[in-house]
């Protein structure tokens, strides 16, 4: 089965970079706590090690 990563986030975006605010609207999260489901791949992986701190991250199998 493929992996999926359930995304959680966590801390706010307030005074954050606008980077750090583009990747995290990308992976899907626009409100702190909402979580979205994603694909597992190196695309992802490197958006959540950009923006880890202020990210919960799950695996999952689908």
């Amino acid at each position: 089965m493929a992996k999926k990563l359930e995304i959680t986030l966590t801390r706010s975006l307030i005074g954050r970079p606008e980077d750090q605010r583009t990747t995290v609207n990308t992976l899907g999260l626009r409100k702190v706590n909402q979580t979205v489901v994603q694909e597992d791949n190196a695309a992802i992986r490197g958006m959540i090690n950009k923006v880890g701190h202020l990210l919960t991250v799950k695996e999952t199998e689908a």
